[in-house]
């Protein structure tokens, strides 16, 4: 699966690159950082409070 944008509502589907679960985040290769507590960083600063519905794998090819 390539890697979803970071606009894209799938973007926390991204795959990993870079995990600190003893920090409580994970870098995407999208360049969003997704913490622990649902939060998102986007690339270009935007912050994304308790993030909407997750989505699966499934869904996104529908």
């Amino acid at each position: 699966m390539p890697c979803p944008d970071a606009a894209n509502d799938a973007r926390d589907l991204a795959a990993v690159v870079s995990s600190h679960p003893e920090q409580g985040w994970s870098l995407l290769c999208n360049g969003v950082v997704l913490f622990d507590d649902d939060g998102e960083l986007l690339p270009d600063g935007s912050v994304v409070r308790h993030h909407h519905t997750w989505l699966t794998p499934e869904l996104v090819s529908r």
